[in-house]
């Protein structure tokens, strides 16, 4: 089950717009036009869809608000604003968002909760956006700029027309706003270590986007021993598959219940699928809330929560990205 009981909402569509031929806009409102809970930047909404064989599920969507209002006192907007980006080969949900949502359908929202905060600091307050992953930094840049904060954003992804929000992001930041295509720099991917190399020693990173781009990010910090705390992120994609993964077992050695994990299912989504009621939350290895002890065999650690003496240790896995090594691993659940 999730972590945590929040706050229902049914709420209507009022509005959506194509941003790009990938990316549609969606706006939420209460039916009787009630202000929504507030929220501060960073902050995500959980939406439920409708997969295709039927079933029910969450999924993450990070707000956006550009007027610098989210986290102000007293803030309680008269909508919800997220963007989605239809993935065709992803499980579902996008799809959804983009096939069956259209003005006046009523959806069920969880209220907002962050993972995600915009901390103090001194120093310029660093954004580096991959893709879709810029909804949840460009309220932290509207909110930057509302209080007088130095702000940096870099919006990087693979042509200038794949990206949402770009008009308003120029509007807002003028020339503190960096973007990178790689169909303008010849193919070539944004380069992380001149970038970091470029940040004064007080600046806090921000990263949302993709997998590839976050793994490059925590190495080249990693390599060069940033302080903990100055670099904060979120993964903005769900986990993918990796050459070489097998189907495994799990056994649950508490009810002594063994499952097949197959190729491209998750440990946690296999014990969902069969009754069982695990706690997590993300879904993407980030929060540690699905954390479970390892009797016997060999976690494939791919999560951003455990320390390496941790995976080291190979006595806990997070079960909702993680897999295992061998043919069979054992927890203690």
């Amino acid at each position: 089950m999730n972590a945590s009981s929040p706050l229902s909402l049914t709420l209507r569509v009022a509005e959506v717009r194509e941003l790009n031929p990938h990316i549609r806009m969606f706006r939420f409102m209460h039916p009787g036009g009630q202000a929504l809970p507030g929220w501060t930047p960073g902050a995500h909404v959980k939406v439920r869809v409708e997969l295709p064989d039927g079933s029910a599920d969450l999924r993450h969507y990070s707000l956006i608000e550009l007027e610098g209002l989210a986290g102000a006192p007293g803030f309680s907007p008269a909508c919800y604003t997220i963007a989605v980006r239809r993935d065709p080969a992803g499980r579902g949900g996008s799809v959804y968002m983009h096939d069956r949502l259209h003005a006046g359908v009523t959806v069920e929202v969880e209220a907002p909760r962050n993972d995600f905060e915009l901390k103090p600091a001194t120093g310029t307050t660093v954004l580096l956006a991959g893709g879709i992953g810029i909804t949840p930094l460009a309220s932290m840049a509207a909110r930057c700029r509302a209080i007088g904060r130095p702000v940096k954003l870099v919006y990087a992804g693979r042509s200038r027309d794949s990206m949402a929000l770009l008009p308003e992001l120029q509007a807002l930041l003028g020339e503190d706003l960096q973007v990178h295509a790689d169909a303008e720099a010849n193919g070539a991917i944004f380069d992380v270590d001149g970038f970091l190399d470029g940040l004064a020693p007080d600046d806090h990173l921000y990263v949302c986007g993709p997998k590839p781009l976050l793994d490059r990010v925590l190495q080249a910090s990693e390599r060069r021993q940033w302080a903990p705390g100055r670099l904060h992120f979120e993964l903005f994609s769900s986990p993918v598959l990796e050459t070489g993964d097998q189907p495994f077992e799990v056994e649950l050695a508490q009810s002594g219940q063994t499952f097949e994990v197959p190729v491209g299912q998750s440990i946690l989504d296999c014990l969902i699928e069969h009754g069982c009621d695990p706690l997590f939350d993300c879904k993407r290895g980030e929060c540690g809330v699905c954390a479970t002890p390892v009797l016997s065999g060999e976690p494939d650690h791919r999560d951003y929560v455990l320390s390496r003496a941790e995976k080291d240790s190979g006595k806990v896995i997070q079960i909702c990205v993680s897999r295992a090594k061998g043919r069979k691993i054992v927890l203690d659940i």
